[in-house]
């Protein structure tokens, strides 16, 4: 998998985590569905992107700095 793809998945399982853990606690919360659904909505909205961005662009440095290009 190349590294664009990589960081890709990794974006795609931060927003998934983010979502389930706000719905389960939305859901503990007493919330219903609706309401689980907009606070898993809304994790994902307020991720903040800028510092996973930057963490999966220096470990791409680090793994091409390593001889790692696939």
């Amino acid at each position: 998998m190349d590294v664009h793809m990589q960081m890709a998945e990794a974006v795609r399982q931060a927003c998934l985590a983010a979502a389930l853990q706000a719905y389960e606690d939305a859901g503990l919360s007493g919330l219903c569905h609706e309401g689980r659904w907009e606070c898993a909505v809304d994790a994902i909205r307020a991720m903040p992107l800028r510092p996973l961005v930057h963490a999966l662009l220096r470990a791409a440095e680090h793994e091409v700095g390593r001889g790692h290009t696939s």
